[in-house]
């Protein structure tokens, strides 16, 4: 089963920083772009950044400039690098695989299966 599983999360106080892991079980990241989203209490399911195939990368204007996405296919592990967090950021964060490129519709959360158990992400002082 095409699985991946997050962890890294924590809690962290504004203005830190935190690396979220997503590692490939079962399979290997070749050929699949990978995609963050986030959800947090009362709130739909939001795309925060996706790395396709090539290594290019997306983000949503929320996280622009904070969040960095990578991707080491050797591990078959993908990361997310979040810097300067707001308590905004808190949410359970998921990672999840779709084959090919990331494609315009990245963000739909419909497009996507094989969602794991995430990990939480709080920022509070």
């Amino acid at each position: 089963q095409v699985q991946l599983v997050e962890s890294g999360g924590g809690l962290v106080q504004p203005g830190g920083s935190l690396r979220l892991s997503c590692a490939a079980s079962g399979f290997t990241l070749n050929g699949y772009a990978i995609s963050w989203f986030r959800q947090a209490p009362g709130k739909e399911r939001e795309g925060v950044s996706c790395i396709s195939t090539t290594g290019y990368t997306y983000y949503a204007d929320s996280v622009k400039g904070r969040f960095t996405m990578s991707r080491d296919t050797a591990k078959s592990t993908a990361y997310l690098q979040m810097n300067s967090l707001e308590p905004e950021d808190t949410a359970v964060y998921y990672c999840v695989p779709r084959r090919g490129l990331c494609g315009s519709n990245w963000r739909a959360s419909y497009e996507y299966t094989n969602w794991g158990q995430g990990t939480q992400v709080t920022v509070s002082s």
